[in-house]
């Protein structure tokens, strides 16, 4: 059962799902594996797309995430923030929004001042894509389009570990 389908059969699913990453932070280097990030197309505020694929040659940390998910709040501007450092080094951030419902990712953006691409996936296809087990989660790509780093979920230290991450990716050449 993936994540959207357990979160929309289960009502204590989001409390659960804070519970964890409360208390856990898992962090997967995924360079051995050489695992090509799955070519989905996201959806932005105004119904522009962005295909992943055509990000190659940059850093992406794409972040999945949804209002409900109370480590989320304290994520998002630290990614933002992130975002902010690194852009101008080619890294471009995705944060993905899971909400069924746009007005509740609406209403959380509202009090949250961003720069970071905010895009929408109501259906968690692309969460299946990439194989998302909590919220939040997220996962960094390398200039070839290879996942190099997963994390699920969200404590204060990991800011600290994508700073040195991206610092990592971001010195690597693109290779053809």
């Amino acid at each position: 059962m993936t994540i959207m389908r357990r979160a929309r059969a289960r009502t204590f699913f989001p409390v659960a799902v804070a519970a964890l990453a409360a208390t856990a932070l898992v962090a997967v280097p995924r360079a051995a594996a050489l695992v090509r990030a799955p070519d989905i197309t996201l959806r932005t505020a105004d119904g522009g797309a962005i295909r992943l694929a055509d990000l190659r040659g940059r850093v992406v940390l794409v972040d999945f995430w949804a209002s409900w998910c109370a480590p989320c709040k304290a994520s998002f501007p630290a990614l933002d923030a992130l975002y902010r450092e690194f852009h101008p080094r080619g890294v471009d951030v995705l944060a993905v929004n899971l909400d069924e419902r746009r007005r509740d990712a609406d209403a959380f953006l509202a009090g949250r001042p961003h720069a970071l691409t905010v895009v929408f996936d109501p259906k968690g296809a692309s969460a299946e894509a990439f194989g998302v087990q909590g919220m939040p989660s997220s996962f960094l790509i390398d200039r070839n389009g290879i996942v190099r780093f997963a994390h699920m979920g969200y404590s204060g230290n990991v800011a600290e570990s994508y700073r040195h991450e991206l610092t990592i990716l971001v010195s690597e050449p693109s290779q053809p």
